[in-house]
């Protein structure tokens, strides 16, 4: 095993640590997590950005779900369209713009 020295802004720690702690580990095993996946992946394993769209109210957030969870939501959507509950395009792009600003 080797040992690794990083520098982290306290507050940053704090959080992580916390983090780590209500998923049950510790900020060592999060760290031999994070580089068995830049080795498994061969780079970085989340995307990087230099900008990210705030989170909305009701907006889903499909990183943080589960496989069933997004054929859940995906099945709720096809159960609408089948059931007629449809909106035309139009109202979805102005409802979109209005809500995004997209």
């Amino acid at each position: 095993m080797a040992n690794v020295n990083i520098r982290v802004d306290d507050a940053i720690k704090k959080q992580a640590e916390a983090i780590f702690s209500e998923l049950g580990m510790s900020m060592s095993t999060a760290t031999n997590i994070f580089y068995r996946q830049v080795a498994r992946t061969g780079g970085i394993p989340f995307e990087l950005k230099l900008q990210s769209l705030p989170k909305k109210e009701g907006a889903l957030d499909f990183s943080r779900m589960t496989q069933e969870q997004i054929d859940a939501e995906l099945q709720k959507g096809w159960d609408d369209f089948e059931a007629g509950r449809v909106i035309p395009a139009e109202e979805v792009h102005s409802e979109m713009k209005r809500r995004y600003g997209l």
